[in-house]
């Protein structure tokens, strides 16, 4: 009997696997990527009898891997809060789906074994972008203002590490990120014992913000953005968090970051306004490598010829 733990790159879906595995270890096969390297299950070749616990990515873009792994006899735990689908009927499929906008994955793991590792799960839910919600789950818990921040922090730097069109593009590859972080059962305990690389993602963060907060949008009204980033590591890296930024700032407007990306297609982040998250995953969906959560979706390779009808779409979407 083998294991694979499947997981997103980003802050929720590192830290939903790390609430998992201290409570119920494993020596499992670590399959994750880049933020966007979503379509992970068709790494998996499982044997009947294999356990396979899938973490952040969406079973509607998974279906198909997910339906060939059930037929090969392979156990499935599938926790995300990403566009579903059909849920496949199978015995052998445990899955915790929630499609609600003010949910992550790291929050529902957190719900799953009873704030077991919750500090984890904060983490997550803050990279997420979910910062009411972060902070209603400490509400109570005793936690002082600079150690909640502490928390943001290391959820936002988590998060923004995620994001690139390759492992190149990273600070830290995901897996060696989880592998950093997994031994320590509180996230403040990690900043403190590690601090050098939470230096290092500060430091990067800080320096892909500062060249990215001058730049002015291709397109703005009251209630829609459209900004256009370089071909570049650090836009690539900071497209996310700046989406995320931009959002928070504007909370009645929606948000297109359009990063330019070297094949001459672009790489596409969408928030429906922080008032309002919805429309971004139907709008994004309309497209073929397009997907994601209602409040924030993202499309992975947008060919140059449909930028204006996306930028289009974009404004109409959230015009009305």
């Amino acid at each position: 009997m083998a294991d694979y733990d499947v997981f997103n790159g980003d802050a929720d879906g590192i830290c939903a696997l790390v609430q998992l595995r201290q409570i119920d270890p494993r020596d499992a096969s670590l399959i994750t990527g880049v933020k966007r390297d979503i379509q992970l299950l068709r790494q998996v070749e499982p044997s009947s009898g294999d356990r396979i616990t899938v973490l952040d990515i969406s079973m509607a873009k998974n279906h198909s891997d997910l339906l060939r792994v059930l037929y090969e006899g392979a156990e499935v735990f599938y926790v995300d809060h990403h566009s579903a689908g059909k849920v496949p009927e199978s015995a052998s499929l445990i899955s915790l789906i929630n499609e609600a906008a003010n949910v992550s994955t790291s929050l529902l793991v957190n719900q799953y074994l009873r704030g077991a590792r919750l500090g984890w799960g904060v983490v997550g839910t803050f990279g997420d972008n979910l910062k009411k919600v972060a902070q209603a789950m400490l509400n109570g818990k005793g936690f002082s203002s600079e150690q909640v921040d502490l928390l943001e922090k290391l959820g936002i730097y988590m998060n923004y590490n995620g994001y690139g069109s390759v492992l190149n593009d990273l600070h830290f590859a995901p897996k060696e990120l989880y592998q950093l972080v997994i031994d320590y059962d509180d996230p403040l305990d990690f900043i403190v014992d590690s601090r050098h690389h939470f230096d290092k993602l500060e430091t990067g963060y800080q320096q892909d913000f500062a060249a990215v907060t001058s730049l002015q949008p291709l397109r703005s009204s009251t209630a829609a953005a459209v900004y256009m980033l370089p071909d570049q590591p650090w836009a690539r890296r900071v497209s996310g968090v700046f989406s995320n930024d931009l959002t928070n700032q504007y909370p009645g407007r929606a948000h297109a970051v359009i990063t330019e990306k070297p094949t001459g297609d672009y790489l596409v982040s969408v928030r429906a306004p922080l008032l309002n998250k919805q429309g971004a995953s139907k709008l994004c969906s309309q497209f073929p490598s397009g997907g994601g959560r209602e409040a924030a979706a993202g499309i992975n390779s947008l060919p140059s010829d449909q930028l204006d009808s996306f930028i289009d779409k974009f404004e109409q979407s959230f015009l009305g």
